[in-house]
């Protein structure tokens, strides 16, 4: 009989107390939920993307409800890489959580140049990993998204590598014909780990004015309708690269989580559920503590690629 289940995963160079993390995007820059939850109990923390200089964002509607999900068109807002280490990374030092830093940029120099910026304040900001979001335009080869292209993807985490030591996590999108091409480029520039999902492309429209509902016109889905598509993209990308997987999208119970690793992920991210129930981090954590107990599994790393076909 096992006393307690070990939690603790490693992405790289990094060491999690448990295989927790929030997504970015949905945790804001993570103190506004710590009169929620202890923000020392989660893995570790993925803050809201960065880019170079700060951005306004899109239009209001820019988030829109649906069945089982929500739809968003936020246009990466946000208060650019210098305010963050200076205004918003040193009120997570009375923390214990490492710092996931999301970064996009529309070049190569833009990206360079943030890395730059986090590698100087990565000793004294708790930087754990560095997670790039490729899901943003390349404005020199047309507005193509960096990830819809094995040779865009490996040009930019090959210069990233080259930048930093901290963990690269590369963040894939599910609109690619083939996402397995997209990860073992990313593999091979040098990547520590990939994350996946990045949210679906999809659009509602108001009946009544028969316009959409969001100025944007198409916005990210995410929330419980993705969970199957982002399952089968995560298990055929862990059969894929030797290097950490880190699953998302549709998590909001412990099950879900369970279901990422037993498909091969080595930890998961938490997303839309965070907007629903600021609680739910801390919930799946303690509910997969439990199940490993219940099933006598000593370590949640044995759990991980378990799935049998």
């Amino acid at each position: 009989m096992i006393k307690e289940p070990i939690l603790e995963v490693k992405i790289g160079k990094l060491t999690m107390k448990n295989p927790v993390m929030t997504a970015s995007g949905t945790f804001g820059y993570g103190e506004e939920f710590s009169s929620f939850i202890d923000l020392n109990q989660l893995g570790a923390m993925a803050l809201k993307g960065i880019t170079l200089n700060p951005k306004p964002g899109n239009m209001p509607p820019r988030v829109i409800e649906t069945s089982s999900g929500m739809l968003n068109a936020i246009g990466l807002q946000n208060v650019g890489i210098d305010c963050l280490i200076k205004e918003k990374l040193p009120r997570l030092q009375k923390f214990d959580t490492p710092s996931i830093i999301n970064i996009s940029g529309e070049t190569i120099d833009e990206f360079t140049e943030i890395i730059q910026k986090l590698n100087v304040s990565s000793h004294t900001m708790k930087i754990g990993a560095i997670e790039v979001n490729i899901s943003c335009p390349n404005i020199k080869n047309g507005g193509m998204l960096w990830g819809t292209n094995t040779e865009l993807t490996y040009r930019l985490i090959k210069q990233l590598r080259k930048e930093t030591l901290l963990p690269l996590i590369v963040k894939l999108s599910p609109n690619v014909t083939d996402i397995k091409k997209i990860a073992l480029a990313a593999e091979e520039a040098g990547a520590d780990a990939i994350s996946l999902i990045n949210t679906l492309a999809g659009m509602a429209i108001d009946r009544d004015s028969f316009r959409p509902k969001l100025t944007n016109v198409s916005g990210g889905l995410s929330g419980p309708a993705i969970k199957p598509v982002a399952l089968w993209l995560v298990w055929q990308v862990c059969q894929t690269v030797k290097i950490p997987v880190i699953g998302l999208g549709g998590i909001m119970r412990p099950e879900d989580a369970i279901d990422f690793f037993i498909a091969g992920a080595t930890a998961v991210q938490v997303g839309t559920a965070n907007l629903v129930n600021p609680h739910a981090s801390i919930e799946i954590i303690e509910g997969v503590r439990k199940y490993l107990f219940d099933k006598q599994i000593e370590n949640v790393n044995e759990l991980v690629g378990t799935l049998k076909v």
